[in-house]
């Protein structure tokens, strides 16, 4: 069973500056198993960096799901499903336009043996 490991409504993050780490706590560091992304930017020009065991499964890439924050969905808003051997987790946004953005994100772990 899938449980979060990240999750927000309605993040802002301001014009052409990074967000803090989303990861945080005990949930940094995983074990075997399945990550599912799912991400919603209030209009284009947010970018998703995340990182597993120092190996990056997204690089700065843009953000395709935008639309009025409050409204993510499992179904619409998947970005990324991975299985992952493992490591240190990092998700980091970077707003690239000239106003500040709103992200409903949610990070979703699946334990594997």
């Amino acid at each position: 069973m899938a449980y979060p490991i990240a999750s927000a409504q309605a993040l802002s993050t301001n014009a052409y500056v990074k967000s803090a780490e989303q990861v945080t706590g005990r949930n940094q560091i995983l074990g075997k198993g399945q990550l599912q992304l799912f991400a919603k930017g209030s209009a284009a020009g947010m970018n998703i960096s995340l990182n597993v065991g120092g190996v990056p499964l997204m690089d700065d890439l843009p953000v395709y799901s935008i639309g009025t924050t409050g409204t993510l969905s499992t179904t619409d808003n998947a970005i990324l499903t991975q299985t992952i051997a493992g490591g240190f987790v990092s998700l980091i946004f970077r707003n690239t336009s000239a106003g500040a953005l709103t992200m409903d994100y949610a990070l979703l772990f699946t334990p594997m043996k």
